[in-house]
């Protein structure tokens, strides 16, 4: 089963990695393969915890597919859960964590792991997949200076 991890250091705090995630409305504007999402339920949980019910298209070259997510966005504690509900895939876990390391720094613990319910689409977009996942950490480093530039 494909999974990939990565951490990184960035220059922005922990909230503000955490607000700029859980922003999932905005991942068309720049997350690499996200061509619409839409959030079809907002669930305030006690705590500081919201629940979203998401659907997310993916869209390359003649491939476009779209799956619905459960979002648990847990501000108390700098994490994020996606867990897979419906689509092109048998499984999808996706986590990420925020840690800070000073009052203007963090590191940012990105996780997915996943599987295609066809192995024909599983061929097809795997690879692209996988690149794509290389590049979401970055990608959201850079929509941070942007969005936090001083």
């Amino acid at each position: 089963m494909p999974q990939f991890s990565a951490t990184r250091r960035v220059r922005h705090a922990a909230a503000e990695m955490f607000d700029l995630v859980a922003d999932v409305e905005r991942y068309p504007e720049f997350v690499p393969l996200c061509r619409a999402l839409k959030v079809r339920t907002r669930i305030p949980e006690p705590e500081g915890v919201e629940v979203l019910i998401a659907d997310m298209t993916v869209d390359y070259k003649f491939v476009r597919e779209t799956f619905t997510s459960r979002v648990t966005l847990d501000r108390p504690n700098l994490q994020i859960l996606v867990e897979y509900l419906e689509g092109p895939f048998s499984r999808l876990e996706n986590r990420w964590t925020f840690h800070a390391t000073g009052e203007r720094t963090c590191e940012v613990e990105f996780f997915i792991s996943y599987e295609f319910k066809s192995r024909t689409l599983g061929l097809l977009m795997g690879a692209v997949f996988d690149a794509a996942f290389r590049r979401f950490a970055a990608a959201f480093e850079r929509r941070a200076d942007v969005v936090y530039a001083k």
